[in-house]
């Protein structure tokens, strides 16, 4: 129950954080990738903010033997730069380009019932699983497996 706890809370945390800096606003998020147009940065301040946080959380708490709630670190083992990892960033860029809206902005979006926020996250939803039954059909193909490795 405390992990349970902890995750609502931090999830709270992170979406008061992305709506009171107007992630969960299409406008201004697609303001910020019109560069040669109403272009507005303020979002990279918001960005850098949070990736300077992360590096000092990161310094600290990875000094520690474990984490607080946790028997050991869940942190990533894989450094390479493969398709799969290029093709996903790709849609990921296109998708917050287009629509306005990225996971982290659209489930706290949801939490002030913007419309078109339930539709990304219904059609983000819709693609996940797509994505999960393609790639378990390729891994069940033989010839898919042999291309792969």
């Amino acid at each position: 129950m405390p992990a349970l706890f902890l995750a609502l809370l931090t999830g709270l945390v992170f979406g008061t954080g992305i709506a009171l800096s107007g992630m969960i606003n299409p406008a201004k998020v697609l303001n910020f990738f019109d560069i040669a147009g109403t272009w507005d940065p303020s979002l990279a301040f918001v960005m850098g903010g949070a990736l300077i946080v992360t590096a000092i959380g990161y310094r600290f708490v990875l000094k520690s033997p474990r984490p607080l709630f946790d028997r050991q670190f869940h942190l990533p083992t894989r450094k390479d730069i493969d398709m799969p990892l290029l093709a996903g960033s790709a849609v990921f860029g296109i998708g917050w380009g287009i629509a306005g809206f990225c996971p982290g902005g659209s489930i706290p979006a949801l939490g002030i019932m913007q419309t078109d926020a339930a539709i990304f996250v219904a059609a983000m939803i819709a693609g996940i699983a797509i994505t999960r039954a393609a790639r378990q059909a390729m891994s069940r193909s033989p010839g898919v497996q042999k291309a792969a490795s």
